[in-house]
């Protein structure tokens, strides 16, 4: 069985006295059938897929340097590293090439706003990206599209719970 590794973050960012997470809507055709509708998102009636940043490890990359890096080129932000919230393990099959059935482990970290204006992406980036967007925390449990990456929320939500100090460093960063 062929493996992959990758990884992503979640990157917060307090605003108006509430926590938003930067998300992606990846550029990908999906069938209408499996679709998720694209909610609070206008009052378009295309499918969307709504997803946390993330993507390959390259190299000798560890994988929290690969996860600041995907959240650089897929939302245009510059975050600051917190911690390691979880790895997500799946299968699946790939829809092109060999149809090759995949086990793949995805880590996510955490990651605090620095600077930069989301959707502030390259060219190159737009390939895979149609659009970043600041996703009320609250809101993604519902918005996600992947059951993963909204367990991987709920932990950053479990992780602010238990560190109320990171709201005052939030704040602080955003200025």
């Amino acid at each position: 069985m062929v493996r992959e590794f990758s990884a992503g973050g979640v990157v917060l960012r307090k605003m108006r006295g509430q926590w938003f997470v930067a998300v992606i809507e990846p550029r990908m055709e999906r069938s209408r059938k499996k679709a998720v509708p694209a909610r609070g998102l206008g009052k378009s009636a295309k499918a969307s897929i709504i997803a946390l940043p993330k993507g390959t490890i390259d190299g000798d990359e560890k994988p929290e340097q690969t996860a600041l890096r995907e959240v650089t080129e897929e939302t245009g932000v510059e975050a600051c590293p917190v911690a390691k919230l979880k790895d997500i393990k799946y299968y699946y099959v790939r829809n092109w090439g060999d149809h090759a059935r995949v086990f793949k482990i995805v880590s996510f970290y955490l990651f605090l706003y620095r600077s930069g204006r989301l959707g502030a992406i390259s060219p190159e980036m737009r390939i895979e990206v149609l659009k970043a967007f600041w996703l009320p925390i609250a809101s993604a449990s519902k918005a996600l599209s992947y059951a993963g990456e909204r367990e991987v929320v709920a932990s950053a939500m479990a992780y602010l719970e238990n560190h109320p100090e990171l709201g005052a460093n939030a704040s602080n960063a955003a200025r």
